[in-house]
């Protein structure tokens, strides 16, 4: 299994890839994302993304601020004001 993750800033695509699993900063906590998670839209407060690219894998940390979440049936995308 695995999930579509993109993130993308108003300058460019930072990342589009398959990874196992996303944790997101959301405004109103945490929120983690698998493969068929069910449609969601979130505001993202200032964080840190965490991409995990397979199970019990440590995750990759993405510092991130603002911007939106929307998961669907093509993954999760997450659109940042800043990344990186």
């Amino acid at each position: 299994m695995a999930l579509h993750f993109e993130l993308v800033t108003p300058e460019k695509l930072v990342r589009s890839e398959e990874v196992y699993q996303v944790v997101v900063p959301g405004t109103d906590g945490d929120f983690g994302v698998l493969e068929g998670h069910a449609p969601f839209m979130s505001t993202v407060r200032d964080g840190a993304i965490q991409v995990f690219a397979s199970a019990g894998a440590a995750p990759e940390v993405i510092p991130v601020r603002g911007g939106f979440a929307e998961v669907n049936e093509k993954g999760l995308t997450v659109l940042a004001e800043h990344a990186g």
